[in-house]
């Protein structure tokens, strides 16, 4: 017999630096990638961001949702927490997805990223040496 518990999804909890801003979000991730992308450097301070991808609707804040700053629109762009900066997660695809920034998760996902993207335009300073699939843009579908 399955217990209620283990029916449920299993909701991972992620928050900003301050913890100001709180989510939840389902350990469902369909895709995980570090990306090399300039926007991405400068919106983490880092060589690159780890983020997983996820249907927006598999996203819930639990608390500070009035806390949040938005670069972009509610259909693409970065949300951060207002009081500390950290950044949360992207809105992508027309507003149906997230990236999660994979360093706001409190819990561990069970994804893992798979490739190193937009490594055409990577930080020069940085040297990738692990054995991931590298895309000097987004990923190649298969």
């Amino acid at each position: 017999m399955t217990s209620l518990a283990q029916t449920q999804r299993r909701q991972l909890i992620g928050q900003c630096f301050c913890g100001a801003v709180q989510y939840a979000v389902a350990d469902e991730f369909l895709y995980a990638a570090n990306c090399h992308c300039s926007d991405c450097r400068r919106t983490t301070g880092s060589a690159f961001k780890p983020f997983a991808g996820i249907e927006r609707s598999k996203l819930s804040l639990l608390a500070g949702d009035s806390g949040l700053l938005v670069f972009g629109d509610g259909d693409g762009g970065d949300v951060h927490c207002k009081v500390c900066g950290s950044l949360l997660y992207s809105v992508v695809r027309d507003g149906a997805f997230v990236h999660v920034a994979m360093g706001s998760l409190v819990d561990t996902p069970s994804i893992r990223p798979s490739e190193h993207i937009f490594v055409g335009s990577k930080a020069p300073w940085f040297t990738i040496s692990d054995d991931l699939p590298q895309y000097e843009g987004h990923a190649v579908a298969e």
